[in-house]
């Protein structure tokens, strides 16, 4: 959960300063901070489910099946 949390501070720290550094509003910054982590977040678990599906779908390979002398 440390990780989890400090990982959350530093994604809101780099969303406030690119923000920033790109408008030199304060107020744009934060929002950014806010809004955008908040966004990936949900991005993200639609993103989880896509990929879970994709991989349920995708054929199953063996080993032997990828090894070049197993034929």
């Amino acid at each position: 959960m440390a990780k989890t949390v400090s990982f959350a501070i530093i994604h809101f720290f780099v969303a406030f300063s690119v923000g920033y550094l790109m408008t030199g509003d304060i107020w744009v910054g934060g929002a950014l901070a806010v809004v955008e982590p908040a966004v990936n977040t949900v991005v993200f678990y639609f993103h989880e489910k896509v990929w879970s599906r994709v991989k349920s779908v995708s054929p199953k390979h063996t080993a032997t099946a990828l090894h070049p002398l197993s034929a």
